[in-house]
Order: C-alpha cells, then structure tokens, then sequence
C-alpha cells in the first residue's frame, strides 16, 4: 500500500473514531425508560455543535489536499533536473511568528474557559497581527526568489516552493476572515458565553493545523524530510 494509501486510512480511522466517540453507534431509541436518564448514565455524548462538524470535515478535506501535494513533492523530488532555489531566511522567521499566532490563540482558549473578557481580547489580537505579519513574511520570500530570478517556470522545485507556500497562505487568509469575525464579536460582548467560547476554540484548532501543515513543509523545503521522502518512493515505486 502507498503512503497515500495509508494516509487516507488514518484519516477514515480518525473519523470513525469521532463519529463513535460522538455516540454514532447508540441506539437510544431502542433504550427502556427517559431520555434524561439515559443521557446521566454516560451512554450517549452531548451533539456536536455544527461549527465543529464542518472545521473536522474541512481539515481532513484539507489534509488530503496538502498530503496529495507532497506526495507529488516527493515523487518529482527524483528527477534529475530537481534544484531546490535557496531558502529565504526570512522563512525561519516566519515560522516563529506562525507559532506564536498559533500559541497566542490557545492562550485566548485558555482566557475564554475562564470568561477573562480582556485577555480574550489581547490574545486574539495578537495572533491576528502575528498571522498577518507571516503572511507579509511569506510575500517577502518571494520577491526575494523573484529578484534571484527563480521563477516558477524556470524549473518544477520553483514552482512547488510556490505552490506550496502559496496554497498555505490562502488558507491562512481564509483563517484570519474566520478571525476577524470573532474578534469582533469577543469585542462587542460584556462577557464571555459558551458560543464564544466555542468559536475561539474553532479558530484555536484550526491555527494549530496550519502550524503543524506549515512546519512538515518548511522541513521538506529546506530539506530535512527528504530522509522520509526517499522512503516514499521506495513505497510509491
């Protein structure tokens, strides 16, 4: 089986896993006495709300999509014409200010549990401008590759490094309208509710990924997973 193969099996079994931890499997319509004591007694999970079903379905939807692409990374990686163009060092960079938004974010969780208002408020913001200054980072290292005259057409690593950096920061765009959203409910509320709660969770979990995504290609960029990547294709091939 291929890498991609067992990769798309972990994702099913995730799933599977959730939908079961969700109490998929439960029958309570076949349950002898109430509701309210079948729920008490634990064997049957509180509905996940909506938002969290459609985040779970859009990052395993997403986790395909940027494993399909390294996948393909891999693959052409074996061609003799493959040249890597030099890594920007603003890329390092970035990465600190990727995970500082990412950590920014869980302390806003962390903030909003406690219905601490203002530091909800602080947290978040802060991961917005930390997102928005990694995306101007992002920009940054390309007009460096352009200025070297590394153009996407000028040879299949170019335009991988671009399509991969690329295809993360329309997701991180996608992320901070998310963001913005939030921010400017947490804003206009005195206090901290369970559906605030819930939406900063949202966004906490969703910068975790794009972090986690963000840091196994920054590593198969500067060349620290062609180890796994030369496994790959023994598998593939």
């Amino acid at each position: 089986m291929s890498v991609m193969g067992l990769f798309f099996v972990f994702i099913a079994t995730v799933a599977v896993m959730w939908l079961v931890r969700q109490g998929v499997l439960e029958s309570p319509w076949l349950e002898e006495g109430e509701v309210a004591h079948y729920r008490r007694a634990g064997r049957a999970a509180e509905p996940p709300t909506a938002g969290r079903v459609g985040l779970a379905v859009f990052l395993a939807v997403a986790g395909c999509l940027f494993s399909l692409l390294a996948a393909a990374f891999f693959m052409r990686g074996d061609a003799p014409d493959w040249q890597m163009p030099p890594i920007p060092g603003v890329l390092w960079v970035n990465t600190f200010l990727l995970a500082a938004s990412s950590a920014a974010l869980q302390i806003a969780v962390f903030a909003a549990r406690r219905a601490d208002v203002e530091r909800v408020k602080t947290a978040l913001l802060v991961g917005a401008v930390t997102a928005a200054l990694f995306l101007i980072g992002q920009i940054w290292a390309w007009r460096e590759l352009l200025e070297l005259r590394f153009f996407a057409s000028s040879n299949a690593a170019n335009a991988f490094f671009y399509l991969l950096t690329g295809v993360h920061a329309l997701h991180l765009i996608g992320g901070l309208v998310a963001l913005a959203r939030t921010t400017d409910k947490v804003r206009g509320a005195e206090r901290i509710t369970k559906a605030l709660t819930t939406r900063v969770e949202l966004c906490a979990i969703y910068w975790h990924f794009l972090l986690f995504v963000w840091l196994l290609m920054f590593a198969m960029l500067i060349g620290w997973a062609d180890g796994f990547g030369a496994i790959c294709r023994r598998l593939l091939s």
